[in-house]
């Protein structure tokens, strides 16, 4: 517990943790825009463009703001000590070192759930609220019915804050990590959308951002993401994307010098 207190306090101490969390939950006034425009031209069409108009779940577009901004903040839990030099007075003081590490994914991940799911349901309710019954009903589901999805979508984030952590563990580089996780979001689908069946599928069934809609059970209807993983395969896909990298890491510091 002490440990944890540790880590909590190192956290919420340093200004990019504030600004990181910020950041976060612009993603909210975000989706509010984009809905409140999207509604407005939907308004402004003509009957003929509005039966064929769709829109994309909003909460599932800006989410990429949180996963970035907590995957990063995991990145510098671990990789700020590296610069600093705390990471020398923190496994002095735990010379077993692995709940250094543990203390650091619990801080990180509890603060990325929550960010997460504060983001992806207030999204979720402010789209609702403002794109009411156009295009066709999209947002006319059931909230029980998309709960699964939204729940799994803003457990994503936690996932990222772990990975970065992971990844931070790993390279003991801020720069190192946060490419990686950058090249998740952005480089890696554009280069499986390229790639023929079925590899296309295969992998862009594995990418992070389409393990919600496999656990939820509710496919993409157009993306490049595949959708061939069981709900319990993708369950254990995105455990392994938290997990496995702050393993390895914990691995690394048990073993290697500071």
């Amino acid at each position: 517990m002490n440990v944890l207190s540790s880590e909590w306090l190192k956290l919420r101490s340093v200004r990019s943790t504030g600004l990181l969390l910020v950041l976060s939950l612009g993603s909210i006034l975000l989706g509010v825009a984009i809905a409140w425009m999207a509604a407005g031209m939907y308004d402004d069409a003509a009957p003929a463009k509005r039966a064929t108009a769709s829109i994309a779940e909003l909460e599932e577009v800006t989410i990429i703001v949180p996963q970035l901004c907590m995957g990063i903040l995991g990145v510098l839990a671990i990789t700020s000590e590296y610069a600093t030099g705390m990471i020398r007075t923190s496994l002095t003081v735990t010379p077993k070192r692995w709940p250094v590490l543990a203390a650091k994914a619990a801080v990180v991940g509890a603060l990325g759930l929550l960010t997460g799911s504060v983001t992806v349901f207030t999204t979720y309710f402010l789209a609702r609220r403002l794109i009411g019954d156009r295009f066709s009903g999209a947002y006319l589901t059931p909230f029980v019915d998309r709960l699964p999805t939204l729940f799994a979508t803003g457990l994503t984030v936690c996932v990222f804050a772990l990975l970065g952590l992971g990844l931070g563990a790993l390279t003991r580089s801020t720069a190192g990590a946060v490419a990686v996780l950058v090249g998740l979001v952005y480089v890696v689908p554009i280069i499986v959308g390229k790639l023929p069946s079925p590899w296309k599928d295969w992998l862009g069934s594995v990418m992070i951002s389409a393990l919600p809609r496999e656990i939820s059970g509710v496919p993409f209807k157009s993306s490049v993401y595949g959708a061939s993983l069981s709900p319990a395969a993708a369950v254990a896909v995105l455990a392994a994307y938290a997990l496995l990298p702050v393993l390895a890491g914990t691995w690394l510091l048990r073993h290697r010098d500071i």
